[in-house]
């Protein structure tokens, strides 16, 4: 397991009834009207472009507030979450790669976790200026300690908030942390076969690592481990090499990638990119051509195993990710410290 430009896809309006400005921000508001019968004023000369002057503000404020949601507030931080496909990227660069890149790797940590089993190493996303990171359980699961190091090489003790071994999700938080440069997550539910996606993490312990492609597929039933046997599994499958070693195991259509899975495992349906992901991509970003945040990977085939020549190693474009809608639900629980 491995630690568009997208259409822009339709939203839920919180207003929808009301007047309100076009979402898009690069167009001005348009001219606002006072209702035909104006309430009764002494002073009849100023109170209409009073009214008109309140009615923009407003339909502006509306307009705007469309394009951004707010979720899950934490002290004074919260999660910039995206109904549409908000641009994140410099319009100048946006649908770029290297516009993608420059936006979101801020966003991305290299995290390096220690166990009984030995070390390993995945990546993470940060959601909140204060130190908030997703990853996926399988990157911390038994970990006795944790580190997370930032895009400008600034290194942060972490501690485990909360984990999902059923979705394969984990919460852990940064110490002493601020500052930080958070993520925008997406609307999964928008994608279509073919966009064009990036994906951000450390293969192989090289942090910052950049690659793109599209989104092969939807809604993939994949399986994996859940916690019970990733201790079996962290030695099984080379997490003692001091990175994340072979790749994780995992299922899909019947048949078994990197080795066995075990007894106990989750099934989850994920998104499948050709984006080379590769042994410590896990827990990192996959990203639309907006700099919005679409899916966590999580999973990848490679021919390399215990047995395979290192001829043989490499991605081979066929990679997954949890959808970033499946991570948006489940954040109140693993924030209020959920062990499953």
């Amino acid at each position: 397991m491995t630690e568009s430009f997208h259409r822009s896809g339709e939203y839920e309006n919180p207003y929808e009834g009301q007047q309100q400005a076009p979402v898009n921000p690069e167009w001005p508001p348009p001219p606002a009207y006072a209702p035909a019968h104006a309430p009764h004023s002494k002073k009849r000369g100023r109170g209409p472009f009073a009214l008109i002057a309140a009615v923009a503000i407003v339909a502006a404020a509306i307009g705007g507030g469309t394009a951004y949601g707010i979720q899950e507030l934490t002290g004074n931080d919260t999660v910039a979450s995206s109904s549409t496909s908000t641009a994140v990227v410099p319009s100048s660069q946006r649908g770029t790669v290297a516009g993608v890149a420059k936006a979101v790797s801020p966003s991305i940590v290299e995290i390096s976790a220690d166990s009984n089993a030995g070390s390993s190493t995945g990546s993470g996303v940060i959601i909140t200026s204060n130190g908030e990171i997703v990853t996926n359980n399988h990157v911390v699961a038994g970990a006795s300690q944790i580190k997370a190091t930032t895009s400008d090489g600034k290194s942060y003790t972490a501690k485990v908030v909360g984990t999902d071994s059923k979705k394969d999700l984990a919460l852990i938080k940064l110490e002493n942390a601020s500052g930080l440069k958070a993520a925008t997550l997406g609307d999964s539910a928008g994608l279509l076969v073919g966009d064009q996606v990036v994906a951000i993490g450390s293969p192989e312990g090289l942090s910052g690592t950049v690659t793109s492609g599209i989104i092969s597929a939807l809604d993939r039933d994949v399986t994996v481990p859940t916690e019970e046997d990733q201790d079996q599994g962290q030695q099984q499958w080379g997490q003692g090499q001091g990175q994340d070693g072979d790749p994780w195991p995992f299922e899909f259509g019947g048949r078994q990638f990197n080795g066995d899975t075990g007894n106990d495992t989750t099934t989850y349906k994920a998104l499948q990119t050709d984006a080379s992901l590769n042994p410590g991509n896990s827990g990192g970003a996959l990203i639309d051509m907006n700099g919005n945040i679409i899916g966590i990977n999580s999973a990848m085939y490679s021919p390399t195993s215990q047995a395979s020549s290192s001829s043989d190693a490499g991605s081979v474009g066929l990679g997954f990710a949890i959808p970033i809608n499946t991570v948006k639900a489940d954040l109140a629980k693993l924030r209020a410290g959920s062990t499953d």
